[in-house]
């Protein structure tokens, strides 16, 4: 199939075409991904941790956002790939049973109409590693985990004489299951996996070294990280360790030969990087040459914890204060999810003298409709639909006045969760069997099903505090702190201009241990003149996704036998 793949691929390479249709199915596809990937703590601390290290106006540290994706139009990429895709400044490998004379003749005849063009290559400043170490938070109140990026540039290029050196270097730290795997996770039982890596690229390469480990313990693996990071430039490598690495290395190589586009990629390298013709060809053998001296002088010269960005993704509130520490100047940097920096002290503001926390939901009772349209609600039966992990599941919430709910997810048309509350009993069905709900998880269940449960904080004897004004998605947010007699906690957000609630954030105790959600509000709509949620971001601890109510039907009668318990 030689020529019919280079027929197809030479068209794709000079005769692309670019039609709105496409366009659009592209970017709604690659907007879905965004969406997905917002919430998730490794998406942002890569993407934070890229801006911080290169900044926002270079390649390395530039990352698309819903705004900047819909900023593109069909012209820019036209314009783009008459700009750059051109064969003076492209590479061509082929690998496979075929001599060089072969692939010259079929090169010629398949790519020689693609027209050269002049390209003129932008440059940019080289980022460098900072003075001092800076720890940089972005603050993820619902997070239980914080995700650590120990990270800078680093000023070497393949073909460096430390550049072997410096892969056995890293090797020993986190590049396999090494130093810092053994130390936080096997010692120390802080995480499932702790590593680091050096990303060799044309402009300007970086060094990371990351984890994700249990709020309480966050200062705890920045200290093992750093230490780790640390010993190997103070201490020789034990020849043992040394040789596993490098056999591990070696190993490594070696199956990857196996691989066609691993030898495509080395003679692209060869030529791009301007490496010696028996690079790869030496390869092993320069890495048995590597010494523990050699290791200890590239650890010194590029390991380098005084000198770097400490990125962490999590709970600034159980967090920042054992993180100041590991700053040079005993500060934490701020940055948004965007990976702007702000002050924090201006993101929350005091609340206004004579503002309570009953007067803010008593604005939020009137923004849903007031009293007088709410009474007249007897039941309630909302349907709607989501997706989690590519599966699209169905939601059904019944509620009747009193005390009467029923909360069941269906896939496929098989239930897969039920909970229903009937007066002061609950029970749940699912795929794990029937349950009676009791203690702490009924008093909640109970609470939720209530309609607008504002109404009921003092009669059941949760307390609401009034804890602080701050911005929820650049709108100004009274936030109340809401605790329940088991002492769960539950915060929630309400416009200062609208009085409609924005989001909840509530953690609660789950055989996985500790389990933070948030909930955010995106869209209201009206049913006999009260406001429901109509779309609703919810966050699981890693797991993001979007429920749509679908409809919303009130006052139909609904049969008390729905909610038996059977």
């Amino acid at each position: 199939h030689t020529e019919n793949l280079l027929d197809i691929l030479s068209d794709v390479a000079i005769n692309s075409a670019f039609n709105s249709q496409e366009f659009e199915k592209r970017r709604t596809q690659y907007l879905s991904g965004l969406a997905s990937s917002k919430d998730d703590p490794n998406s942002i601390s890569s993407n934070v941790s890229s801006a911080i290290m290169f900044g926002k106006n270079h390649p390395y540290g530039e990352f698309a956002n819903e705004t900047s994706v819909r900023k593109i139009t069909l012209d820019m990429c036209n314009q783009y790939y008459n700009t750059w895709f051109r064969p003076n400044i492209a590479y061509l490998s082929i690998v496979g049973d075929i001599t060089p004379a072969e692939a010259k003749k079929l090169v010629e005849k398949y790519f020689s109409k693609w027209q050269k063009a002049p390209v003129n290559m932008p440059t940019y400043a080289k980022p460098t590693a900072p003075d001092k170490t800076v720890v940089e938070i972005v603050d993820r109140p619902q997070s239980v985990q914080s995700v650590i990026d120990i990270c800078y540039p680093v000023d070497i290029m393949r073909g460096n004489p430390d550049y072997i050196k410096l892969q056995v270097a890293n090797t020993i730290l986190g590049g396999g299951i090494f130093r810092l795997f053994t130390n936080l996770r096997e010692k120390h039982a802080y995480t499932y996996g702790a590593y680091s890596s050096i990303a060799f690229q044309p402009l300007i390469s970086s060094f990371e070294a990351t984890t994700s480990v249990r709020n309480a313990v966050t200062d705890s693996a920045v200290y093992q990280m750093l230490f780790e990071m640390k010993r190997l430039q103070n201490e020789p490598v034990p020849a043992d360790e040394l040789d596993m690495a490098r056999n591990y290395m070696t190993g490594t190589f070696s199956l990857s030969l196996e691989n066609p586009q691993t030898i495509a990629t080395f003679a692209i390298n060869t030529e791009r990087y301007g490496l010696p013709k028996d690079y790869y060809t030496n390869y092993l053998k320069n890495i048995a040459l590597v010494s523990a001296n050699d290791v200890q002088s590239v650890a010194k010269k590029y390991i380098l914890p005084g000198h770097a960005n400490i990125v962490v993704v999590g709970k600034a509130s159980d967090i920042a204060s054992t993180l100041e520490q590991f700053s040079a100047d005993g500060k934490v940097k701020y940055y948004d999810v965007d990976g702007n920096p702000y002050d924090p002290t201006k993101a929350k503001m005091a609340v206004p003298e004579g503002v309570t926390a009953r007067m803010v939901l008593d604005k939020y009772i009137q923004a849903v409709g007031g009293m007088d349209n709410i009474s007249k609600i007897k039941d309630i039966t909302m349907k709607g639909s989501f997706s989690m992990q590519g599966m699209a599941l169905e939601m059904t919430m019944m509620y009747k006045i009193p005390g009467k709910y029923l909360n069941e997810i269906v896939m496929n048309g098989q239930s897969v969760q039920k909970q229903v509350l009937n007066g002061d009993s609950g029970r749940s069905y699912g795929m794990q069997g029937t349950k009676d709900i009791n203690g702490d998880e009924l008093e909640k269940l109970k609470m939720e099903g209530l309609l607008f449960p504002e109404f009921e904080y003092a009669k059941n004897g949760y307390t609401v505090e009034l804890k602080e004004m701050t911005k929820i998605d650049g709108q100004d947010a009274y936030a109340l702190v809401i605790t329940s007699p088991g002492k769960q906690v539950t915060t929630d957000y309400y416009s200062v201009e609208t009085g409609l609630k924005l989001r909840t954030i509530s953690t609660s105790e789950t055989p996985m241990g500790q389990v933070t959600s948030q909930g955010d509000i995106l869209e209201y709509t009206d049913v006999l003149g009260v406001k429901f949620p109509k779309k609703i971001k919810q966050t699981m601890g890693p797991q993001s996704f979007e429920i749509t109510v679908n409809s919303i039907q009130a006052n139909t009668g609904l049969s008390d036998d729905l909610f038996n318990l059977n």
